[in-house]
């Protein structure tokens, strides 16, 4: 019996694709396309490159004909909202950096959209990732991408092993050039288009200006490290960790952000030496395998989705995980993603919080067991 796959097809090349492969694989493929926020779309730019057009919506339909494949649109703008968009705001709100995408994967393409795919009858959900998923002896595992530059497997750490049984990401053993080809190939309308580039529910890409739209921000301080006023803010929304430029102060020295303090409504700036830490609590860890290991472990380490691996040691812990570098590291940033690797295997990744554990707890034997490594320091 043909195996039916739902294919999430946003109307870009790389989805579009994944369609293309599986059905030359033999799979029985149905394209859906999640409708995820409504656009003005009078008052995009000629230039913008998101999703959720009528456009794009219109592509993967096209896509779906010329495959001879069926075609429907999900309306999933309530969980979104919910899910992605609220969050993002939530955060920004507590002076927190979100990354909308790990939520959207997370909550709505490897958990609503798998749970419409049963409806359908369809034994997989595929999509058009830049990552691999293989099965070993001891499970199923997530890898990098063929294509370095393109590989998205940090955004993916979020995934268990039931949602990788019954994932397919087939365009992750190609390069770039090799798809947009395949497109051409293929006479797909889309094949040339551009890729996303912008936070797709803020198309003009200004975030700022749309957190001004939906926060009611509230002044407060900016304060040196050493503890010396230095002027006022006007929402600590507008501040990430690492920023240098639009702290609204006047100084001798290059300043940069070293902490948004919510409980006390602060900007705490210093010198770029203060930005570095050897260390990070995540919380809210996620292991692909479905367990942490069992001691600590050697991993690379990635914090943010275009940084360059970092070697370190990963502590678990029963609430999240150490994590210590080797070299200290620049603008380790509360709200974004931990990414921990072994190779090119994704081993699981958890939420950066700080620097310090907030159990306070260090690494512990197992009751009864042999004492383990303390967490340096």
């Amino acid at each position: 019996m043909t195996e039916r796959v739902v294919v999430a097809m946003s109307g870009g090349v790389d989805s579009s694709v994944a369609a293309l492969l599986l059905q030359r694989q033999g799979f029985d493929v149905i394209g859906v396309t999640m409708k995820l926020y409504s656009l003005d779309e009078a008052n995009l730019p000629p230039s913008y490159q998101g999703c959720c057009t009528l456009d794009d919506v219109e592509d993967a339909r096209m896509v779906c004909r010329s495959l001879g494949v069926p075609h429907y649109v999900l309306n999933v703008q309530r969980e979104f909202q919910e899910h992605v968009i609220d969050y993002f705001r939530r955060e920004y709100s507590k002076g927190r950096t979100p990354h909308p995408c790990i939520a959207c994967n997370d909550k709505i393409k490897f958990s609503f959209l798998m749970n419409r795919a049963a409806a359908l009858q369809a034994a997989y959900v595929a999509t058009g990732h830049y990552a691999k998923i293989e099965h070993t002896g001891d499970g199923w595992v997530l890898k990098k991408g063929v294509d370095t530059a393109k590989d998205q497997s940090y955004v993916l750490f979020g995934m268990g092993q039931e949602a990788l049984a019954r994932t397919l990401m087939p365009v992750g053993a190609y390069a770039k050039q090799a798809i947009r080809d395949m497109a051409l190939d293929a006479g797909f309308i889309n094949a040339e288009k551009p890729d996303s580039q912008d936070i797709c529910f803020i198309p003009l890409g200004d975030y700022k200006a749309y957190l001004k739209q939906h926060i009611t921000a509230v002044p407060g301080d900016v304060v040196h490290v050493d503890g010396t006023v230095l002027g006022e803010h006007q929402g600590i929304e507008y501040f990430t960790v690492g920023q240098r430029r639009g702290l609204g102060i006047n100084s001798r020295e290059p300043l940069y952000v070293v902490q948004v303090d919510a409980e006390t409504n602060r900007v705490v700036v210093g010198p770029e030496e203060a930005l570095y830490r050897d260390r990070v609590w995540t919380s809210r860890v996620n292991y692909t395998s479905g367990s942490p290991p069992e001691d600590p472990t050697r991993v690379a380490v990635k914090i943010r989705y275009k940084a360059s691996e970092a070697p370190a040691v990963l502590y678990p812990q029963d609430d999240g995980a150490m994590v210590c570098f080797d070299e200290p590291q620049r603008a380790l940033t509360p709200g974004q993603a931990a990414v921990f690797y072994q190779g090119d295997v994704l081993m699981g990744g958890g939420i950066i919080e700080g620097d310090t554990a907030n159990s306070e707890t260090l690494w512990q034997g197992t009751p009864g067991g042999p004492a383990k490594e303390p967490i340096p320091g």
